[in-house]
């Protein structure tokens, strides 16, 4: 079972309410409800079916609303992180079956 301490340093962990994320990432409630209708995000539900986001998701909608600060839309913002996330990981996986 995992414990407290595994918990909070797991990136996935569903450890935010949605008004906390708002707050970290300096947007709206709205602005985060609208990256899950784009499937960049798709929070965790409590099981009164509130938002629940974690440090990833949290980085994957400060880069979107980066991006929309700087005059991206929105789809466009999440499809380039998306590909962003996409080449990441298979440069990671590349790295890891690298030949000596």
């Amino acid at each position: 079972m995992a414990q407290p301490d595994d918990m909070l340093d797991d990136d996935d962990y569903p450890a935010y309410t949605m008004g906390r994320a708002a707050e970290i990432i300096g947007c709206s409630p709205d602005f985060l409800r609208r990256l899950g209708d784009a499937k960049l995000i798709d929070p965790f539900r409590s099981g009164g079916g509130h938002r629940r986001y974690s440090r990833y998701q949290i980085r994957l909608a400060a880069r979107a609303r980066e991006l929309c600060d700087q005059g991206t839309d929105m789809g466009s913002a999440c499809r380039i992180i998306i590909l962003e996330d996409q080449l990441e990981e298979a440069l990671r996986h590349n790295r890891e079956h690298e030949h000596p």
